[in-house]
């Protein structure tokens, strides 16, 4: 079972990018897809976007459309959520999470990372 290790969150202005990072190991980690989620404080926890095993699929839920961009890196380990126009709304703790697919992991992912806060003030 995968293993990950979300990092990169912190706290930045409106308008300012952000990059996430996630890095994830263990066997047969690589063969999985990847995803990231995030729960603001008192909501529940929100699909933001997705991507195959290979790097070739993606997709992105109504929160994570526009503005946030999903990549990966196979070779690193490591899957990306690139944040642009941060706004105070997308305040919250952003999870990183690994399933077989990328068609199914927004229901239920198999292997949750512990999460990193963004926080988004001026």
């Amino acid at each position: 079972q995968a293993r990950l290790v979300e990092s990169g969150g912190g706290l930045v202005q409106p308008g300012d990018s952000l990059r996430l990072s996630c890095e994830y190991s263990g066997r047969t980690a690589s063969r999985h897809a990847m995803a990231w989620f995030r729960q603001a404080p008192g909501k529940g926890r929100e699909f933001l976007a997705a991507i195959s095993v290979a790097g070739d699929r993606l997709k992105y839920g109504d929160s994570g459309k526009g503005r946030f961009t999903i990549s990966r890196e196979n070779a690193k380990n490591t899957v990306y959520l690139e944040m642009r126009d941060l706004k105070p709304e997308d305040t919250a703790v952003y999870y990183c999470a690994a399933d077989l697919s990328e068609r199914t992991i927004q229901y239920r992912p198999s292997v949750w990372g512990q999460g990193t806060q963004v926080t988004v003030s001026s």
